[in-house]
């Protein structure tokens, strides 16, 4: 009995020490799932068929699903309204795990709702608020749009390239003055006459907008819509435009030029992977050209000669960063000397941009 005691003795030492030494049995990271068992959620500011933004994202949204095989939830049409609170327990109801809100008014009621599911991971695009489990994202596409500028630059004849602008807040001010910066890099005449619709999506408001600025003597329309409206009114006026978003080409073969566009794709497969790994963290994402996030379109015919080899040496410098869109010097409305030479807008100031550069004509609301 005494023999059989020291052995058990022995035995429950061996078991204590090896429970001591800090090995553990391998374990799956905290919050791990399969791709059959996520759930992605999309909430979209416009209808998918709208060619336009909430098309570049469900194109995103279709990618992920192909790369990952994740089940995914989308709805059309949510205005920027209590309704998105709505959208959004209506998709964690039925099992989403992370969310993608796609439209700046959305920023708010994304926030409130991260902090009522804190295990939910939430992705707010174009806004700049963060919690703990919300992240926000978006692209430079200044830097595209500064390449458009050179394409549209380079084509118009009477030096005079119509705007149609959805809201004069800074990504949409930011966008107009690289364009414009762009289009004088290769035309120092050019002048762009800006026409605030304060709508993302109505078809009918934007093809009007751009029939106003082809009144007044433009001979190109670029835009910063979610519709093909103002691509629609150059094509029915016989002359030419810059789309967004998505290559428009099919909807004005006879006046579309090229376009900056998304490619979201990427970014969601990235996420959506850190979400069922456990590794999601909360961040602001500002993706470059050089990320992929934002390019120009291939030109079509309709480019005039030599365009080709201006924007792609302009693309280069830009993606190795011997071209910063916003470096000094650049004048205002007022001839005024707005950045000096030497030195160049940062990111607080790109985000907070409220005034236009020379060349540019319009108004902004205080």
């Amino acid at each position: 009995m005494k023999r059989f005691l020291a052995l058990l003795l022995v035995v429950v030492m061996v078991f204590a020490l090896a429970g001591c030494s800090g090995e553990k049995p391998a374990e799956e990271p905290t919050g791990a799932e399969s791709a059959e068992d996520m759930i992605v959620g999309f909430i979209y500011v416009g209808p998918i068929g709208d060619g336009g933004w909430s098309y570049a994202h469900d194109q995103g949204r279709l990618y992920l699903e192909e790369q990952l095989g994740v089940k995914t939830l989308y709805k059309e049409s949510v205005p920027e309204t209590q309704e998105v609170e709505a959208e959004i327990r209506n998709m964690i109801d039925q099992g989403a795990t992370a969310i993608f809100a796609t439209s700046f008014g959305y920023m708010d009621y994304v926030e409130k709702m991260s902090k009522e599911f804190p295990d939910v991971a939430f992705f707010h695009c174009s806004g700049y608020k963060t919690t703990e489990n919300m992240a926000n994202y978006f692209g430079r596409m200044y830097e595209a749009r500064y390449l458009s500028g050179i394409a549209a630059g380079l084509k118009t004849e009477t030096n005079k390239i119509g705007y149609v602008a959805a809201f004069d807040i800074p990504e949409v001010i930011r966008g107009i003055n690289a364009f414009t910066l762009g289009a004088q890099s290769v035309n120092p005449d050019v002048e762009v006459e800006v026409v605030w619709t304060y709508t993302w999506y109505d078809p009918d408001t934007e093809k009007a907008a751009a029939i106003a600025l082809l009144d007044g003597g433009a001979d190109i329309i670029t835009q910063h819509q979610d519709t093909t409206g103002p691509q629609q009114a150059a094509e029915e006026r016989g002359v030419y435009s810059i789309g967004y978003n998505t290559d428009m080409s099919a909807m004005a073969p006879e006046a579309y030029i090229t376009a900056p566009v998304w490619n979201w794709g990427p970014y969601y497969v990235e996420q959506v992977q850190a979400v069922m790994d456990g590794s999601f963290e909360s961040h602001a994402y500002w993706g470059e050209m050089a990320d992929g996030i934002v390019e120009l379109a291939p030109l079509t015919e309709n480019a005039a000669e030599g365009t080709a080899e201006a924007v792609e040496a302009a693309a280069a410098k830009i993606i190795d960063k011997s071209l910063n869109v916003f470096a000094g010097p650049i004048y205002n409305q007022a001839g005024e000397v707005a950045v000096e030479e030497g030195s160049a807008v940062d990111d607080g100031e790109m985000l907070n941009m409220k005034w236009f550069v020379q060349g540019v004509k319009g108004e902004i609301s205080e």
